[in-house]
């Protein structure tokens, strides 16, 4: 079991400090600090060294008796902050190290580290200190001397602490990579590959045999960008139209015909894709609201996370709601999620008259227990933060299978689902697929900012609903 540690200083604790010039050092001088290993930063060693297989990884997470990497790293981190940051502090350059490493460093350790003077030199105002870092068992992890050139004057800062690491603690796209490795390739139309990302992206979802790309656009365009990235189109077949509209239409048209499994948006608008897609008579239209799905991968939550609708429906009725959480929880289903937990958002966790989406949110609770909505556990309204935070929901008082544990957010709009979606994004550091729903085919709705990575993730998932739906029970009634 990993060691509860010590209390550390918080924000509030910050004081106000200053350096130790050369002047004011003394021989013998000394400072020490200790330092509790937590999970972040012994995964972080991981990374910096290389190791980090899942095997390795665990033992370092949760053995704390062992580390995927030698315990330099740390230990010294703790000695440099020692000199960079108190003795002697800020105007300090580390000029030369002379350093015997040891041992081993785990989650929980508690590591005291201490500089101590033991020689000065006038020359470059040269300081030798002593430097040791030892475990809570006293084992030594670093021993040796460390050569800096100290400050000349005096400079007052901040002892406020270094933010807190945070790194991905998981990375839900491999385990659907993996998933759609062992499934048959889909057909898939590419609608409109005229940029590079979008060609390349789908050329490589072929080379990965999780599509077998239908190219549908212009086809001299196409073939000028593949030759300008390199790429080869031998063997892909390519539908050409003149432009995006034409090629919009001309993808529905395939699907509508059984010619393609799935659709894939390229480099045209989303409003021209779903135009074609929507049409009452010649669209992709089923007895379902056609929603989409962003299936977000965020660094510091440990499991996928899906916001819907963030991109199809603006302001959706009630009855809009039910059939996108359905869709969503559908699509839970394929990806492996037995019993999703929804989360209804809005701003408050009460139902008032004077807030619409609690209104909602309350409604499609019960339209679950009534078996209007089924496959999943719905609860709302919840705020984001008790959506996702367990600490959160506790400190309101909120109880429930899904608070602080949700797997899909039912977002109130178009437009506060783009900002929660964006947000994850640009903000915490998360990668997205997006997917629409409740059509005949499943559409890879990517952006034309999205990653290679990221597309693929996308044609993942968009691979693996088409492979549900090749299931007569699971087809969409039209």
């Amino acid at each position: 079991m990993p060691r509860r540690p010590p209390p550390t200083a918080t924000p509030a604790q910050a004081t106000q400090a200053a350096n130790r010039p050369y002047a004011e050092l003394a021989v013998g001088a000394s400072v020490t600090s200790r330092h509790a290993m937590t999970v972040a930063e012994v995964e972080g060693l991981a990374l910096v060294a290389g190791a980090v297989d899942p095997e390795h990884l665990a033992g370092a997470v949760h053995d704390a008796s062992s580390t995927p990497t030698a315990p330099g790293t740390a230990a010294v981190a703790l000695v440099s902050n020692l000199l960079l940051r108190q003795l002697p502090g800020p105007g300090t350059v580390i000029v030369a190290t002379a350093m015997h490493y040891a041992g081993v460093i785990g989650v929980g350790d508690v590591l005291d580290a201490t500089v101590t003077v033991r020689a000065k030199h006038a020359r470059g105002r040269r300081v030798d200190f002593a430097c040791r870092c030892v475990n809570q068992r006293g084992e030594a992890l670093v021993d040796g001397i460390a050569t800096v050139a100290a400050p000349a004057t005096k400079i007052a800062y901040s002892s406020l602490a270094t933010p807190s690491l945070i790194l991905r603690r998981n990375d839900g796209f491999v385990k659907l990579l993996r998933q759609v490795a062992v499934l048959p390739p889909v057909r898939c139309a590419v609608v409109h590959p005229c940029d590079a990302a979008s060609l390349l992206g789908a050329l490589e979802a072929g080379a990965r045999g999780m599509i077998v790309p239908v190219l549908v656009g212009p086809e001299r365009k196409i073939r000028a960008i593949a030759a300008a990235a390199k790429a080869s189109l031998a063997g892909v077949k390519i539908v050409s139209t003149e432009h995006s509209h034409a090629a919009a239409q001309a993808a529905v048209d395939l699907a509508r015909a059984g010619k393609v499994d799935a659709l894939m948006k390229g480099s045209l608008h989303t409003d021209e894709l779903m135009e074609a897609v929507v049409a009452t008579s010649t669209g992709l239209r089923t007895a379902r609201r056609v929603s989409h799905v962003f299936v977000m991968d965020v660094p510091t939550y440990p499991r996928l996370l899906f916001v819907t609708d963030a991109a199809v429906n603006i302001a959706p009725t009630l009855d809009d709601k039910a059939d996108i959480a359905q869709n969503a929880i559908d699509l839970a289903h394929m990806l492996g999620i037995v019993e999703p937990r929804v989360a209804v958002l809005s701003a408050v966790e009460t139902v008032t008259s004077k807030i619409e989406s609690t209104l909602h949110a309350a409604a499609l609770c019960k339209m679950a227990q009534r078996g209007q909505i089924t496959g999943g556990l719905i609860d709302g309204p919840l705020a984001f933060d008790n959506a996702v935070s367990e600490q959160a929901a506790r400190a309101k008082g909120i109880t429930g299978d899904v608070a602080g544990r949700a797997d899909i957010l039912l977002v109130p709009d178009l437009e506060a689902g783009n900002m929660v979606a964006k947000q994850l994004q640009y903000l915490a550091g998360a990668e997205s697929a997006g997917i629409v729903l409740g059509t005949r085919v499943p559409i890879a709705l990517v952006s034309r900012a999205d990653s290679v990575r990221t597309r693929l993730a996308s044609a993942a998932v968009m691979a693996l609903v088409a492979n549900a739906l090749r299931s007569p029970a699971r087809r969409p009634r039209a």
